[in-house]
Parts: structure tokens; sequence; C-alpha cells
């Protein structure tokens, strides 16, 4: 059985809706899986894990917020080589850009991207949500 964490930071709840939807589709797909809010992870769990799912909406210029997630990203990144890692997040404005660089930037640092990332525009969807459940299959 494979051990999923699913990690976010969520201003507006659309973010943490996202989240929830990634830890069932783990969770039903076989995995141990344990959800965390960005304040309360670090580099010092993710070796406990074999797959880490990331969350993050986009702020201001279309970047990841830094008070609290961005920290904890700049915490882990030397700990996702080889690692299996999914992304996902909410916009209210742009396209995308935040999510493509994250993408990219993960992929560079040697990550093992398990699906393709998920965006949502405001509240998630039904497809959006459908989307995340199969993140965190991906992941288990």
């Amino acid at each position: 059985m494979s051990k999923v964490a699913v990690v976010y930071w969520s201003g507006t709840g659309n973010t943490e809706a996202m989240a929830n939807a990634v830890l069932k589709g783990a969770k039903d797909a076989g995995a141990q899986a344990e959800i965390f809010t960005a304040d309360s992870f670090g580099a010092d769990q993710t070796d406990s894990f074999d797959g880490i799912a990331l969350g993050c909406p986009a702020m201001g210029a279309e970047e990841l917020e830094d008070g609290e997630f961005l920290p904890m990203y700049e915490s882990i990144k030397g700990k996702l080589s080889g690692k299996k890692v999914v992304l996902f997040g909410s916009y209210g404005w742009g396209d995308g850009e935040w999510m493509r660089n994250w993408d990219e930037e993960v992929k560079a640092l040697g990550a093992n991207v398990a699906a393709d990332f998920v965006i949502a525009n405001e509240a998630p969807d039904d497809e959006a949500t459908a989307a995340c459940e199969k993140l965190g299959a991906a992941l288990a």
C-alpha cells in the first residue's frame, strides 16, 4: 500500500475542496493518504511518503502563495527528485501561467510527475473535482 501526502494552502476554500478530492481519490485507490495544510508539513516528513500532491492557488501576478506555501515548498524541493508528485490549484484571473511554471520547475527538480496538473477557475466544478480524484488515484 502506498503512502500519500496531500499538502495544500487555500485562502478561499477552493483549493481546499480540490485537496479533499485528491485525498478521496488516493484513498479510493487503496493508498494510505493524509492531508496537511502547508504550515503543518515540512522536509522532515517528505521521506515518509511515496507520493505527494501539492496544491496552491495563484496569487498576485500568478505566483505561489508566499506566506505559508512557498516556504514549505522551498523546504521540500531538494527531496522531490524521484518522488511521485502531482500538482493542483485554483485561480481567479490569468490563464494558469503559475501552474505551468510550477509544473516545469517540479519536473526540472527530477520529480516523477504522475499525472497532468489540475487547475480550476474559482470553485472546482464537477469536472475539476473528478480530475482531482484521478490525481489522487495516480499517486496511489
